[in-house]
């Protein structure tokens, strides 16, 4: 991985494909870490979600890892520092040495949400609170004040192998726009692909992409890749309305591809126009959500592809297999590659997006 600050037509972070070989990354999405944290059942769920990264990661031995938002489910977190939770979640990619981005989901930074039953006999549980087991320094006790944003990506940053980013200032309370170009191996090099992070909001405000936001992606790309020459892959957790309209009425038949279709589409509140800019660019060539735990699906929309990653953690809703979607990239000719595998190490819906 490289930073460059400020150069024409190169975004300021890199990642270099590997000599010979395509570039693959790895999404991790709804992993949901500190659900239920004062159960027995809490912490045992984070485990599960470890052993299905770690299968994962084994099979694939990923380029790069996407966590695709609701890393955990801050609104169950009642320590000061959630940033404990998040630590665990990376553990398993810091432990190989494999670069990551992240981006928020809605859960991430949502408020403490007391238990009703806490209320009722017997009352209040006893609270353990976890030990530090982070480099972090600040108050580990118990807290139900909750974590913003920009703590837990000051957190992310921190850790040599993180390339996730607050995003411009004027942006805020959205955090975690950025681009990532995808270069190739050979010298000088170029871009492969340019890869864009997007906060659709959630938690601690509203669930949309705003205005600012759309305004952002325009002059980004207009300034990195002006003449859309290079193909564009977009990320954020909850889907666009647009999701909607492609989404399989029962079973799911071509040209979508996917093995689960067990719930309706839960979209962002409000459209502000990121969908039709990027229908607009040529370049666009696929969006990547999470946020529905009952949905695996690829759909093609116009020109692009929207599509769903696979419920990666055991916290969260569902009873579903977990697994994750795997997208690769190809230089020459270029092209994008996707398929799921699970935790027990099978294969499903392959694509060609």
């Amino acid at each position: 991985m490289e930073t460059h600050e400020g150069v024409c037509g190169v975004a300021e972070r890199q990642v270099q494909m590997p000599e010979g070989a395509a570039f693959k990354i790895g999404l991790f999405a709804d992993l949901h870490f500190g659900e239920d944290a004062w159960t027995e059942w809490g912490p045992r769920q984070d485990l599960n979600s470890i052993n299905v990264m770690n299968s994962v990661l084994q099979h694939e031995n990923p380029d790069l890892v996407i966590y695709l938002g609701d890393v955990i489910t801050a609104n169950n977190i009642m320590i000061a520092n959630a940033s404990l939770y998040w630590d665990q979640a990376i553990s398993p990619v810091r432990n190989r040495g494999i670069p990551w981005v992240s981006v928020f989901g809605n859960h991430d930074d949502a408020a403490f949400q007391w238990p009703l039953e806490w209320f009722s006999p017997p009352g209040i549980p006893p609270i353990h609170c976890p030990q530090t087991t982070t480099s972090y320094s600040g108050d580990d006790e118990c807290s139900f004040k909750g974590t913003g944003r920009l703590e837990l990506m000051s957190n992310d940053m921190k850790h040599n192998g993180s390339f996730s980013s607050y995003g411009p200032r004027n942006l805020w309370p959205s955090v975690s726009n950025y681009v990532i170009q995808v270069s190739s191996p050979h010298y000088p090099p170029s871009p492969v692909a340019f890869l864009y992070f997007l906060d659709s909001g959630g938690g601690s405000y509203p669930e949309l992409i705003s205005n600012d936001q759309v305004k952002w992606f325009r002059q980004k790309a207009e300034e990195i890749n002006p003449d859309s020459r290079v193909p564009e892959i977009v990320f954020w957790h909850i889907p666009s309305t647009a999701y909607k309209v492609v989404a399989p009425k029962f079973d799911i038949r071509k040209p979508c591809v996917g093995s689960i279709n067990k719930e309706s589409v839960a979209a962002q509140e409000v459209e502000t126009g990121i969908m039709d800019l990027l229908l607009n660019r040529t370049s666009v060539k696929a969006i990547f959500v999470g946020h529905n735990h009952g949905l695996d699906w690829c759909c093609p929309y116009n020109k692009l592809w929207l599509c769903y990653a696979r419920h990666t953690g055991y916290g969260g809703y569902g009873d579903w297999p977990r697994g994750a979607r795997i997208l690769q990239i190809n230089e020459t000719p270029f092209s994008l590659h996707s398929w799921i595998r699970m935790e027990d190490g099978q294969v499903h819906s392959e694509v060609i997006l």
